[in-house]
């Protein structure tokens, strides 16, 4: 079996692949280029598929793959439907639907042209390689751990979470339980009507063994608390993460970005202020806390360069360059016309900035296999094995 210190050496600690994923997925929010986000988007699939474990949420990047095709295939049929003629390049023309007078302003059919489709495509490609973030995130970060390693004032929210996420298993392990009991009782129909018959019993099980584990954990003294929270901090962080949401908001949509970063820090830095005077007076203890190395320091960095270099390259006003600097730069190259239609351009910053989102990969390790794993194949190899045959005793009369 897995050692669990050597297997805490060569996993990662799971908030710093979310930050690495945050600072990919803000990076992505600050460029249109299709070429660029094509990259990240293959950086993060390799980065996943060599530093994933073979446990079931490392299986999770294949559905977010899935779920980005079917935003950038959405917002492309919906473009052609309601988009409208803009642009000069018509590529073909579908037929259309006359509306009454009250949906003035609406179009269904008509021409397409390559300008509109380039500019939704561009546009659902930036979504879908922010959802892609979300799913590494998810792919690479043992949820549990991460629960585990919240602050003190959040350990009533992680340990709700934690029996929330382990009511799927349960029902599922449920399910195979009470098949397999219907099948030994010579009931093995897979009607509808058998569906109600089997519904109630499995959610009554893993509702059952869910609370089962929540008593456990309680029994142990799971978390056990000392003490009682700072009065007033609900407020504060309530209002913070207002304000930082308000900047955020402003980063991402409006031109404000000096006021936008102001009510960002300040907003972080309340919630910061907050969330550490409600848990000053809770003694939350932790069985095995994952340590923080520099590994973790440099993975979560590379993210925070890669959202810095894209918005400091973003803002960078291409008339106060040099024309050698203006030309190695281009900050024009995160987001290209489509009206007129270009081919779009790759520059030094983005190959940087993609550089980044592999850096993960030789700064860690590989991951090994789980101890479940371990222990299940071992357990499966010395099941096959042939069993010696065992010495007959000697009678007792000699």
């Amino acid at each position: 079996m897995a050692d669990p210190e050597e297997a805490a050496l060569t996993s990662l600690h799971p908030w710093a692949w979310w930050c690495w994923a945050i600072g990919i997925g803000i990076a992505v929010s600050g460029t249109t280029n299709p070429l660029f986000l094509a990259l990240i988007a293959t950086a993060m699939v390799a980065v996943v598929m060599v530093r994933r474990s073979d446990a079931p949420w490392a299986r999770s990047v294949r559905a977010y793959l899935l779920l980005s095709l079917f935003v950038i295939g959405m917002r492309l049929f919906f473009q052609m439907i309601l988009g409208g003629g803009r642009g000069e390049t018509v590529l073909f023309t579908l037929p259309s639907v006359p509306l009454p007078e009250w949906a003035a302003g609406i179009q269904l059919g008509g021409t397409v042209t390559a300008e509109a489709l380039a500019s939704s495509l561009y546009d659902a490609l930036r979504l879908a390689v922010m959802l892609l973030c979300i799913g590494a995130a998810n792919a690479l970060a043992n949820p549990r751990q991460a629960l585990r390693s919240v602050p003190a004032a959040l350990y009533e929210a992680s340990v709700a979470v934690v029996i929330a996420l382990s009511v799927a298993p349960q029902l599922i392990e449920s399910v195979q339980r009470v098949r397999r009991a219907r099948r030994l009782r010579g009931d093995s129909s897979t009607s509808l009507r058998a569906l109600g018959t089997i519904a109630m019993p499995v959610l009554a099980d893993a509702i059952e063994r869910s609370m089962s584990l929540a008593a456990g954990m309680e029994a142990r003294g799971f978390a056990r608390t000392r003490g009682l929270p700072v009065k007033g901090t609900l407020p504060v962080m309530l209002v913070s993460s207002m304000v930082a949401t308000g900047g955020v908001f402003l980063l991402l949509s409006t031109s404000f970005r000096i006021p936008a970063l102001w009510f960002l820090a300040v907003g972080v830095t309340g919630c910061a202020v907050a969330l550490r005077a409600a848990g000053r007076r809770l003694r939350v203890t932790a069985y095995r806390p994952h340590p923080w190395r520099t590994r973790e320091t440099l993975v979560a960095t590379t993210g925070i360069l890669a959202a810095v270099v894209v918005l400091g390259l973003g803002w960078v006003d291409p008339d106060t360059l040099s024309p050698a600097l203006a030309a190695l730069l281009d900050p024009g190259a995160l987001t290209p016309s489509t009206w007129p239609l270009v081919w779009p351009q790759l520059t030094a910053p983005m190959l940087l900035v993609v550089a980044l989102v592999l850096a993960p990969i030789p700064l860690t390790r590989p991951r090994r296999r789980s101890e479940t794993a371990s222990t299940r194949n071992d357990t499966r190899v010395r099941s096959l094995r042939p069993r010696a045959a065992e010495p007959e005793p000697e009678p007792a009369w000699r």
